[in-house]
């Protein structure tokens, strides 16, 4: 066996029944077989070009349990009230309609790789001949200690957008004047968006219309972080003496929270807080730790395709892959998901493949038309993704340079929406 069969620890007594008897799912009149597990960035991406691309030569699956798609970028943007949620919820009917996908809204709960088959949880089996991992994040569990996911109504991660999103925007309108929000936050590498720099400055946005003499208290166990001067420039522009940040050499590194007490314990200094957002320390995607692919945190992969190092028949992309250089982005995802798609294509229908090249942006909004952004462009080689060049916003750049900035955001989220969902 290449692979240590281990069941997804929520399903209750009676999904396991139903496991015990499946439905194999076979009936593709000779065509290969793509699985796709993860609507996301990189999953309805790889699902879109292989069926558009493949013009019906490879029947394609997409595992989602969710049938609305609330995008991690842009997420903070409505906590500060710049989009509604609405604006960044997407559903997979055209996925489904013009490209003939099969979108399959339940939970992927096990990974047979001698079997190639992906076991649901309403007791499904799909049969594969390419399987796409595309899970997102996890948490490490007792990352931050007094912290679980059990305690995410209390002290919100908002790490997944959606219902977090919201709770946590609530909390915020909810602060008394005057009042203490904390963001206790993850040491790399993590997903970014949403990103925790810029939802500090978006935290601090709100407060400044709605309650300006509240406090923000960021403790940060990093030594130095992304595009570190253009924030903290634009902190001290907009939102003098509202923001104190916490490194680890005051502490950071030590930290307790206490959701019901609504404290966080910084080495041994208590601090109560009126809202607390933990975002702890992140990993793989668990259905990629069920197929045996990650090293325990993440998935190492060959760069050239996307292919685990562990199974060429696997796939691994955006946040959960262990890639190279490239950061855990949604622009990430969507341009490794292309790469593996073609590569997949390939592979399955002897369709011509072109080298391997990425991009990526990061876009960040610090106030109204402030806006900041870095990049570069990658290739592949035998070890990694490399980054090859990159830019990245300057500290002092005029207001018109700012506000063209956070309007290329706005194009750049409306393409890549298209790019998956349309």
């Amino acid at each position: 066996m290449t692979f240590n069969r281990r069941k997804f620890i929520a399903v209750g007594a009676a999904t396991a029944a139903t496991l015990s008897a499946p439905r194999v799912l076979a009936d593709n009149h000779g065509k290969p077989r793509v699985v796709v597990i993860g609507g996301g960035s990189g999953g309805a991406t790889a699902a879109r070009y292989i069926a558009k691309d493949s013009k019906g030569a490879i029947d394609v699956t997409l595992v989602e349990p969710s049938r609305t798609y609330f995008t991690c970028y842009f997420s903070n943007l409505y906590i500060a009230g710049f989009t509604e949620l609405g604006d960044i919820s997407h559903t997979y009917g055209t996925l489904a309609a013009k490209y003939g996908i099969n979108v399959v809204h339940d939970w992927a709960v096990d990974v047979d790789r001698d079997a190639k088959t992906v076991s649901l949880a309403g007791g499904s089996v799909l049969p594969y001949d390419k399987l796409i991992l595309s899970p997102g994040i996890d948490f490490v569990e007792g990352a931050v200690p007094g912290w679980s996911v059990a305690a995410q109504n209390k002290m919100p991660h908002a790490y997944k957008a959606g219902s977090q999103s919201e709770l946590l925007k609530a909390q915020i309108m909810a602060m008394p004047q005057g009042g203490r929000f904390a963001m206790v936050a993850p040491p790399d590498p993590f997903r970014c968006p949403p990103g925790p720099y810029e939802r500090i400055s978006m935290v601090a946005h709100v407060l400044k219309q709605t309650n300006p003499t509240a406090k923000i208290l960021l403790v940060d166990p990093k030594e130095k972080f992304s595009k570190q001067g253009l924030f903290e420039e634009g902190w001290e522009r907009h939102y003098s003496g509202m923001i104190e940040r916490v490194g680890p050499d005051f502490g950071a590194t030590n930290v307790t929270v206490d959701p019901e007490a609504m404290t966080v314990d910084i080495d041994g200094s208590v601090e109560n807080v009126d809202v607390c957002n933990v975002i702890p320390a992140q990993k793989a995607g668990r259905i990629a730790d069920m197929a045996g692919v990650t090293d325990g945190n993440w998935a190492p992969v060959n760069a050239a395709d996307m292919s685990s190092k562990a199974d060429p028949d696997v796939h691994v992309l955006g946040d959960a892959a262990q890639q190279g250089d490239m950061p855990k982005s949604g622009f990430a995802a969507n341009s490794q998901a292309k790469v593996c798609a073609m590569a997949v294509r390939g592979a399955l229908t002897d369709s011509k493949v072109f080298p391997a090249k990425f991009t990526n942006t990061c876009w960040s909004l610090i106030a109204p038309d402030d806006g900041v952004k870095v990049g570069a462009t990658y290739e592949a080689t035998a070890e990694k993704i490399a980054k090859v060049d990159g830019f990245v916003s300057q500290t002092g750049e005029d207001a018109a340079t700012r506000k063209a900035t956070y309007e290329e955001s706005v194009g750049w989220y409306a393409g890549i929406t298209a790019d998956m969902f349309n």
